[in-house]
């Protein structure tokens, strides 16, 4: 059976958060990325000029947000949001969004907003889809390239991680790696139940945390802070 193929546009001003949610799409054989906008303003000319299938919209965006973006637009395609803040969830429902994605976005959670957009024409194609899955390693491990070579880290030796621009510093119990690599890629990549986005620049451990304020998390002797777009849902999880 022929697949049908959907096209998808990806709006987000966060650069790292769209190269997440591109790799995703290339994993799935009936998504085809139509294109992608770094805010609301460029949706509009771009709808008019491509087919688009499905939007994966975030909310928070400079000059128009999502939830603006989507009430302008007489017919538009369904409507993925995605977000780091929960608040929203009510109010893009009343804009008969598909669905809404809580950032981190984990592949799994994609692929369920994705078969509420679409019709799913066959199992093969589901199980297609789930061996694309990226499941953590059964090692409980990652290697990131670093000094020119490969370097094994253990996920339950890492403490927290440092956003460097271009570069994440990873310290564990036993020292640093530093590597390149998108913050927003890596935080997709961690077992989301066990490390928390507690800053635009830092994830950290949950287990590792030995004690919190509301302005910072102390692991290990270090004092790393939380960032105030991110306290809410900080606090609410070390409290639950």
């Amino acid at each position: 059976m022929e697949l049908t193929i959907y096209n998808v546009l990806i709006v987000d001003d966060e650069p790292p958060a769209r190269e997440v949610l591109k790799r995703y799409v290339q994993k799935m054989p009936t998504l085809r990325l139509a294109g992608e906008c770094g805010n609301g303003l460029e949706v509009i000319p771009f709808l008019h000029n491509n087919p688009v299938d499905i939007i994966f919209l975030d909310i928070r965006m400079p000059q128009l947000t999502g939830l603006e973006l989507v009430s302008t637009l007489i017919d538009p395609p369904k409507i993925i949001f995605t977000t780091a803040y929960a608040e929203h969830a009510l109010e893009s429902y009343d804009l008969r969004a598909t669905d809404y994605l809580l950032k981190p976005i984990h592949f799994d959670r994609f692929v369920k907003a994705v078969n509420k957009a679409i019709p799913i024409v066959s199992t093969a194609l589901n199980n297609a889809v789930s061996a694309n899955i990226e499941h953590k390693p059964a090692d409980n491990f990652l290697y990131f390239r670093s000094d020119r070579k490969m370097v094994k880290v253990m996920i339950n030796d890492i403490l927290y991680i440092e956003s460097l621009k271009d570069y994440v510093k990873i310290i564990t119990i036993s020292g640093q790696v530093i590597t390149k690599y998108a913050m927003a890629a890596l935080e997709a990549t961690l077992p989301a139940p066990d490390f928390l986005r507690i800053h635009r620049s830092f994830i950290v451990a949950g287990e590792k945390i030995q004690s919190y304020t509301l302005s910072h998390v102390q692991i290990a002797g270090y004092e790393i802070p939380i960032g105030k777009f991110y306290q809410r849902e900080v606090i609410k999880a070390l409290e639950g």
